[in-house]
Parts: structure tokens; sequence; C-alpha cells
């Protein structure tokens, strides 16, 4: 497949210069429309509304951003539009949602979502017959093994986060304590992304691979309203490391103050953004976060300390997790794919996403702003968050991390 249009875009240039997503374009290819719509569709309402409105705070910096920078030079300087849809709290509310999008917004070029994985499969599956082309974060190794051609995935997936998770993990856990952990338990809810991650580490045999013993393995669906009979199993089997993977805040919190009251003292490790939002803090003590790690397919890094600091001043937001973080970085894509495409078209984008190859991001670990054959980003990482003092921050890889790690010696 031909490559097209390669830049390279260093994080140290990102930072001397934000908008560096900003090329030279030939005026020949301008074409002047009123404005550019493209989609974000996401939970605005029920019990995961928090996480699609700060994807949608993510979205409006970066169009803000972008349109103050003079719009997309390749069609006469067109400013994007955002089109909000709320997915709903359900899969069945985010197909219909979908459904609706495609109907009332034929203009909408490009859309980006839905957050939870299960979403994202119910609305791509309605996006893929309208040839809509879609940008998500959601980890599910089921959405780019369908064989669909207009849907892109930014993040690792889920199985391919925790082959990168795990053995770097385990690597902290023995730099810092001198002994390699051998026995894991597993917590996980039954939603498709923390499913693919688990279903990775016993099917796909990571856990084997990496010596690890399971010795809990309880699967649960959210909301949860007593998480007793979980903490129990971890008290008796007393694992070296559990693997706790919620999607809803108010699991994390059960989950982890029935630790305390059971003084269950086990390092915990989660995979996902769900124990590193802001809300948590209304609910959690940060004496029970402490030390709490977790692996995210994307989250504010060294170079990104600018949009930290407006997601504060901007929105109130105490830092900028991978919802914010994904959907700025999704509009630079867009207006990437336009330029590069010079015609406001929905196949027109995709066929340009299909076959781009922009060099590094600024905006996402690892990789390039390059998609293989279907659809998932060439070399996407990962980034590894550990609560420190009541704030999580970016702790792997190395090179773009904001504070060292710290191992919880319980």
């Amino acid at each position: 497949m031909t490559r097209m249009n390669r830049r390279m875009f260093g994080i140290g240039a990102i930072m001397a210069l934000p908008l560096s997503f900003i090329g030279a374009y030939a005026p020949a290819l301008a074409q002047d429309v009123e404005s550019v719509k493209v989609g974000l569709i996401a939970p605005t309402s029920g019990i995961y509304a928090r996480f699609g409105q700060i994807m949608q705070m993510g979205a409006e910096m970066a169009i803000e951003d972008i349109n103050a920078a003079g719009g997309v030079a390749a069609l006469g300087g067109a400013p994007l539009e955002l089109v909000v849809i709320d997915s709903g709290d359900t899969t069945e509310k985010a197909k219909a949602s979908a459904q609706r999008m495609v109907a009332d917004h034929p203009e909408i070029v490009a859309a980006t979502g839905a957050y939870l994985s299960s979403f994202t499969l119910a609305v791509t599956e309605v996006t893929e017959r309208a040839q809509l082309p879609v940008l998500t974060l959601s980890y599910s190794d089921q959405i780019t093994a369908r064989g669909f051609k207009y849907v892109f995935q930014t993040s690792a997936s889920a199985g391919a986060q925790a082959g990168i998770a795990i053995p770097a993990i385990l690597d902290l856990a023995e730099a810092t304590t001198g002994v390699r952990p051998t026995t894991v338990g597993i917590i996980t809810d039954n939603t498709a992304a923390s499913l693919s991650s688990v279903n990775a580490m016993k099917e796909g045999g990571l856990l084997a691979a990496n010596n690890l013993e399971l010795v809990v393995d309880e699967v649960f669906t959210p909301p949860l309203s007593d998480a007793s009979s979980l903490i129990q199993q971890l008290r008796s089997r007393k694992p070296d490391l559990l693997f706790f993977l919620p999607t809803v805040i108010s699991d994390s919190k059960l989950i982890l103050e029935k630790m305390n009251e059971f003084n269950v003292k086990i390092p915990t490790v989660s995979f996902g953004t769900a124990i590193a939002e802001p809300d948590v803090l209304n609910t959690v003590s940060p004496d029970l976060l402490q030390g709490v790690i977790s692996a995210v397919g994307n989250y504010a890094f060294k170079g990104h300390e600018g949009l930290i600091e407006r997601m504060k001043t901007e929105y109130n937001e105490p830092w900028m997790s991978q919802n914010a973080i994904s959907t700025y970085g999704d509009m630079w894509i867009f207006k990437e794919a336009l330029e590069i495409a010079g015609v406001a078209d929905r196949e027109a984008v995709a066929e340009t996403l299909r076959t781009m190859d922009a060099g590094p991001s600024p905006y996402f670990p690892g990789g390039t702003l390059a998609f293989d054959e279907t659809g998932k980003r060439e070399g996407a990482g990962l980034t590894i968050i550990q609560w420190q003092d009541g704030v999580p921050r970016t702790v792997f890889p190395a090179d773009i991390a904001l504070s060292p790690p710290l191992w919880e010696t319980n």
C-alpha cells in the first residue's frame, strides 16, 4: 500500500509550537466550503456520561486550536464544526444513536467515539454500512477483526496492551522490591474491552509466558452492589498482584474500599482509565488510591503540560485523561486527512486514512499516524499511569513519563 504525505511531528516540536499539525498545502488544492462537520458519538447521559463529556472537552479544545490556526487550508480555510451525538448508556441506545447520526447528519465526513468497546462495536456496525470513517480509542480486539474498511483504532488493542504492560509491571516490581511476582488475581467486569484483556492473559497465554499463576478469577456485571465476596477471595488466596479491570467509577470505589475494610493489601494494577478519572476522588480517598497502577491506551504525557494546564483553566479539570487527549488528537488526524484529501468527502477521508503516513504522533504513545489494512494504528503503544499523592501520573514509557514509578510494598 502506498503511503501518502509523510511528515515528522516530534514531541519537542509540538510543544514549541502546539499547532504543529499545520502544514504547507498548495493553494491549487483549495476547495472553498463553509465548514466541515465531524462527529463525536459518546455517552453524554447515563452512568457513563462523565467519560463522554471529557471526550467532548478534548475535541472542543482541538477544534478551537485548529480553527484559530486557519482551519483546513486545502478547503479554503474552512473551520471544523463538531456535532455531538449522545450514545446513551447501553449498546442498544448506542446503535440507535448511530442510526440517527448517519440519517440526520449526512454532511458529517468522519466521526470519533464511542467510549466503551461494546458501544463502539455496535456503532461501527452502523457507520460501516454508511461508509462513514470512524476513529476510536476503544480497546477491544474485535473492533478491527471484522474486516471493516471504515473503522480506525488509534490505541493498541486490549490484547496487545496486556502483552506490553504485564512484563513492564513485573520488571518494575522486581527492580524496586528485588522479588518478581509469581501469583496473580483477576477481578474484571464483563465489558468487551475488559474481557479482551483477560482473554489475552488467560487463553492468549500471557500469564503463562510471564510465569504467573492465576489464583483468583472473578467476573462481575457493572454496576456492583456489593464487593464483599470478591475481596474474600483475595484475602483467602493472597496473590502477589491484583489485575483489576473495572469500567464504572462506583465499582472502583466499592472494591478499593472493601479491600481496605478487609485489610487486603495487594499491589493493584488496572487496565483502562476508569480508575484514573477525576471523579474517583469525589468518593475514594487518595490514600486508598496511592500506588495503584493502570495501563491505558493513551494519557497526557511529557510534552502535554500546556494542554493539561488548559484543561484546568478552561474546564476546571485537574488533569487530562485518555478520553480528552485522544479526542484532541483525533481532531488533528481529521484535519490532516482533509488537508491531504483536499475535499470534504467521507470516502476521500476514509481512503486517506487508509493510505496516509504522517510520521510519529505527538498525541498518541508509540507508532505513527498510519493504519494497517485492518485499521489498527501501526506501532501503537500504551502509557502506564500511577496514582501518586492524589494525582495519576504517566510513569511509562520512560521517555515520555511525567514522574518516576513507585512500587508500594505492603
